[in-house]
């Protein structure tokens, strides 16, 4: 049964790595981007979450995000982020990679979290550098658009995700791509492993010697390259594999 083998890999590993994506959130009311009903079969990604297209008129972004954002600051753990930190606690991972940037991996109790997209959590201004709370600035969105600095008050207010055509974080894709690296089991959930180079990460753990398991709702592209693939709601999956793990 994949579930059951599933377990067993991760019962013996020490240096496990999990890779998440939307499909983890996604169980917690947060949509997805891509897929049947994700933001971008609405939007054009370019023209609202560009770096070139937010320089040139932030408000396109700022006016999808007041949406999405009140959903995902109200948005709470779901069993999936429960069993990702359960597995962390009990010495089977060492960390979770994340293309999320809703920041439900911390609040369920994960303590190392590798955010390789960036965090929603937070926005800063492209003049002075402030950074405030992004649910400070939710409440704002009503009133000011697009949001500006409060402190030097020039100019606009940037989350501190990564945009298209932004570099990603020098310093977590290091950290994720090393722990890839070393680590025992690779675990992924919840990503359509379709956006690199976090997709890269499996890659650098399998060439490492370490087996795969996609937990995913639809097929990825690495299912062929995977010791156990399950097709499933990693809140359902995951608690299940922690069940065994620890019954």
């Amino acid at each position: 049964m994949t579930v059951q083998h599933a377990a067993e890999l991760l019962s013996t590993a020490r240096r496990g790595l999990a890779l998440t994506g939307a499909g983890v959130s996604a169980e917690s009311g947060i949509p997805t981007f891509r897929g049947e009903g994700g933001l971008w079969t609405q939007y054009n990604p370019i023209k609202v979450a560009s770096i070139e297209y937010f320089m040139a008129d932030p408000s396109a972004y700022w006016k999808v995000s007041k949406d999405r954002g009140r959903v995902a600051l109200a948005a709470q753990p779901n069993p999936g982020h429960r069993a990702l930190a359960a597995l962390e606690a009990a010495g089977h991972l060492a960390a979770v990679v994340t293309q999320n940037t809703d920041g439900l991996h911390q609040d369920s109790g994960s303590r190392r979290v590798i955010e390789v997209h960036g965090s929603g959590r937070t926005v800063q201004c492209l003049d002075c550098g402030n950074r405030e709370a992004r649910s400070e600035v939710q409440s704002r969105l009503d009133v000011e658009m697009p949001p500006r600095c409060k402190v030097c008050g020039g100019s606009f207010l940037k989350p501190t995700v990564v945009l298209f055509g932004e570099a990603m974080p020098v310093a977590a894709v290091q950290e994720a791509f090393g722990l890839a690296r070393q680590a025992d089991v690779m675990l992924v959930v919840g990503s359509s492993l379709l956006v690199y180079p976090a997709a890269e990460i499996p890659l650098v753990a399998l060439r490492s010697g370490a087996p795969m398991i996609v937990v995913n709702a639809e097929p990825t592209p690495f299912d062929k390259l995977a010791e156990v693939v399950i097709h499933g709601k990693s809140g359902e999956v995951l608690p299940e594999i922690v069940e065994l793990i620890d019954g």
